[in-house]
């Protein structure tokens, strides 16, 4: 299945400030296909240009904010243009001179954490879910790593990184990985989006390269790097098994 070209996978709306995007890919739980990464990209873009917009909230429609990275796409070559694609996508949220907010009722998992990780604030609600399954794919998660490193626990994401376990709002909030774990998630948003209505574009855009200022550097510093090993590990013999051994919902080769 596959949505039609005339609709977007990204609907926008605007209300008092805040404009929201909606991670609207149905038929792939808004995993990061070339398109809806385009797609995303684009809508922060104008949403950056955009005068009327104090701060952007990023949320999902369905169960799952993000599945990470297409996978029927990821099987069919190897080149680092995804990779990249994404790298790029990520900075330009952390960079994005207006706050960028998560809104998350669903799960979350690998490519997906990565996008969250480059929102500036996020809130999960009591359902969302969390898991770092790239390890279990013969993958590792590289570019992702770039906005979220600096910011989790270390022991956490060491943890996380090598188990694949899934984990709860409770807990993402806990390792650094969500800003608020809330019972109700538009409860938890309504003070965070006030205050954000408050504040003049000049003080959030300064205020904002403060808080981002280390996790740009390492942008700059790795994003070549990281991409390279993305594309040497997604065009792997052990990688190809562990991703189709998903998409046919079976034990990779190598589980014991």
């Amino acid at each position: 299945m596959t949505d039609a070209p005339a609709t977007t996978l990204v609907p926008r709306s605007h209300e008092h400030g805040i404009t929201t995007l909606t991670l609207d890919s149905p038929h792939n739980r808004n995993a990061l296909s070339n398109r809806l990464v385009a797609e995303l990209g684009q809508a922060f873009a104008d949403a950056a240009a955009d005068d009327a917009t104090r701060a952007v909230v990023l949320t999902h429609t369905g169960g799952t904010f993000c599945a990470g990275a297409d996978l029927s796409e990821a099987t069919s070559g190897s080149a680092k243009d995804g990779p990249l694609g994404l790298a790029r996508l990520l900075r330009s949220i952390v960079a994005l001179p207006k706050p960028v907010v998560a809104r998350v009722t669903g799960h979350v998992r690998a490519g997906g954490l990565g996008l969250l990780g480059a929102c500036d604030i996020s809130v999960a609600g009591p359902a969302a879910t969390f898991a770092f399954t790239e390890a279990r794919l013969g993958l590792a998660p590289a570019v992702i790593s770039l906005p979220l490193l600096p910011r989790l626990d270390p022991r956490a994401a060491g943890r996380y990184y090598l188990t694949g376990e899934k984990f709860g709002a409770a807990e993402a909030a806990r390792i650094g990985l969500v800003t608020l774990a809330a019972d109700e998630v538009d409860t938890g948003l309504a003070p965070v989006l006030e205050g954000l209505r408050k504040g003049s574009p000049q003080g959030l855009a300064e205020s904002k390269k403060l808080v981002t200022a280390e996790v740009l550097a390492a942008f700059d510093r790795d994003t070549e790097a990281l991409a390279e090993q993305s594309a040497r590990l997604f065009g792997s013999a052990e990688a190809r098994e562990g991703m189709t051994a998903f998409l046919e919902r079976r034990a990779p080769a190598w589980a014991r």
